[in-house]
């Protein structure tokens, strides 16, 4: 079973450099700006895996009443998915669901 860990941290963007503040009503688990995000937990918030890859934005899909970004590891290959937050780079989050 899974078990939320709440993480809500700022962090410099692996990916783009930006400066990624705190989301202040969940867990922050991706750049606002280029929607990557880093590969570094095994249960939401552990920081447990020790692949630490870059997780590259691939696709969105919809998910109850908002969205997921599907993210395909950069080092392992593995997918997963994270809820679209609500300052994410819009103009992204529209380029993602073009791959429909």
């Amino acid at each position: 079973m899974k078990r939320f860990n709440m993480i809500d941290e700022e962090f410099i963007c692996e990916n783009c450099g930006f400066k990624v503040s705190k989301l202040n009503y969940t867990a922050r688990d991706h750049c606002p700006n280029c929607l990557y995000s880093k590969h570094v937990d095994i249960n939401p918030g552990d920081r447990c895996n020790p692949c630490k890859g870059l997780l590259k934005p691939i696709g969105i899909e919809k998910y109850k009443d908002t969205f997921k970004i599907i993210y395909k590891c950069l080092k392992c290959n593995e997918i997963h998915k994270n809820k679209v937050a609500i300052d994410d780079n819009m103009e992204e989050v529209i380029k993602l669901s073009n791959n429909l």
